[in-house]
């Protein structure tokens, strides 16, 4: 996964008509691309794949009726040095707020699969050391449980995007990796649906994670991350344990902040143990202290929205549901979410203020003056990261003012 910085597959699908209206080929043009396309595939990729171990029925049966799909985003066309547009950063910056829009319904749904595929999740929970909750929340926000439309041929959309995007490196190792898949783990091409990114089945992995951590749990000699419940539930609590799942320690707790205690604090490069955060006066919303094996542990300062939401001290799995989609927000989603299936209705007690009004345009020029100036921001994206957040809250600390680590239209245009 994080494929994408901060969209999970059911976010794809619901900015596809956007994304699709970026490119309006004329005919003529998406004719050419075609033959180029053709001459791409038995030129270029074949002989890599055939080097690989792939046989020409596999690769004849990968491609056969597959066209490059030109309304597909970030893609440049031959003759061209960029993508045609850009509206990604025309777009309106997501509030933190909206991301949580649709929670009710991941554990709502989560709760009712919890009961129904108990027996399953004890022995996943028991091989993988993930919890039940944490499987379920990833399940219900990258495929609605697999109620979730997977519309495109993965040979589609990989071999356009190795092709033509501009990560064409990184997708000419996952359309490989798809066509093994095919050659040595005998899954139908016909069968591998994806997301318009490329991303597939119920835990939207992309190939090169499949052929990684996909599980055959059902016993039926397959990992079927299409069909099989077992399967899934499985793969995607391998993909956690295999980057480093800590067994018996959360993913995080809520907690007040004091005004003496920076936001600029925040990140997962400046962890320390939880009880220097609770020496300096940091504690749990709940009232509840910290579990004392949790106390000994290392923890981080993760302030999503800075002081316009909720604060957290999370732990090193929140980092490792990071690795399955690299957004602050969607782990926050996942651990959240998990806890809310399996403890009842734990609402974040700290309430998201509205920080509306800014384009990813405008985060970006503040991004880049902040570059200027010697922060490391983490790139000039258009997107609010802990890097980018403390960097806020550092300016405006030399600026004398008190930091909230989040931009806001005054202070971008101050900042710039």
């Amino acid at each position: 996964m994080g494929f994408v910085r901060g969209l999970s597959a059911a976010a794809f699908l619901t900015a596809l008509p956007l994304a699709l209206s970026l490119l309006a080929p004329l005919p003529a043009a998406a004719q050419n691309v075609t033959t180029l396309f053709q001459q791409w595939l038995r030129s270029d990729l074949w002989p890599e794949a055939r080097a690989r171990g792939i046989s020409e029925a596999t690769f004849n049966a990968a491609f056969a009726g597959v066209k490059p799909n030109l309304k597909l985003p970030d893609l440049v066309l031959p003759g061209e040095s960029a993508p045609r547009s850009d509206k990604q950063h025309q777009a309106e910056f997501r509030q933190p707020s909206a991301y949580f829009a649709h929670i009710d319904g991941v554990v709502s749904g989560g709760r009712a699969r919890a009961r129904a595929y108990a027996s399953t999740l004890a022995a996943i929970e028991h091989s993988f050391g993930v919890p039940r909750g944490i499987v379920l929340a990833i399940w219900g926000r990258e495929s609605g449980f697999g109620r979730a439309e997977i519309p495109y041929s993965a040979f589609e959309v990989l071999g356009t995007k190795a092709f033509l995007a501009t990560r064409k490196e990184m997708f000419r190792g996952e359309v490989l990796a798809a066509l093994e898949m095919v050659e040595k783990r005998g899954i139908r091409p016909e069968a591998m649906r994806s997301s318009w990114a490329g991303a597939m089945g119920q835990p939207q992995f992309m190939p090169t994670s499949y052929l990684k951590y996909a599980v055959d749990f059902d016993g039926d000699g397959r990992a079927d991350i299409w069909n099989s419940v077992p399967d899934t539930l499985a793969s995607i609590a391998n993909y956690l344990a295999s980057h480093g799942w800590i067994q018996g320690r959360d993913w995080g707790f809520e907690v007040a902040v004091p005004q003496g205690v920076s936001c600029a604090l925040e990140g997962p490069d400046r962890g320390r143990p939880i009880a220097e955060w609770v020496a300096m006066g940091i504690r749990r919303v709940s009232g509840k202290s910290f579990p004392e094996h949790e106390l000994r542990g290392e923890g981080y300062l993760m302030m999503p929205a800075g002081r316009y939401g909720p604060a957290f001290i999370v732990t090193p799995n929140f980092y490792r549901l990071k690795d399955y989609n690299e957004s602050d927000l969607y782990a926050l989603f996942v651990g959240h979410g998990g806890d809310r299936i399996m403890y009842g209705d734990m609402h974040f007690a700290e309430g998201w203020k509205n920080v509306g009004g800014l384009s990813r345009a405008d985060v970006a020029a503040m991004q880049r003056a902040l570059e200027r100036q010697g922060f490391d921001v983490g790139g000039a994206d258009g997107l609010v990261g802990f890097k980018t957040r403390r960097s806020i809250g550092q300016w405006q600390q030399q600026a004398g003012m008190k930091p909230t680590c989040f931009p806001d239209r005054d202070l971008t245009a101050r900042i710039r």
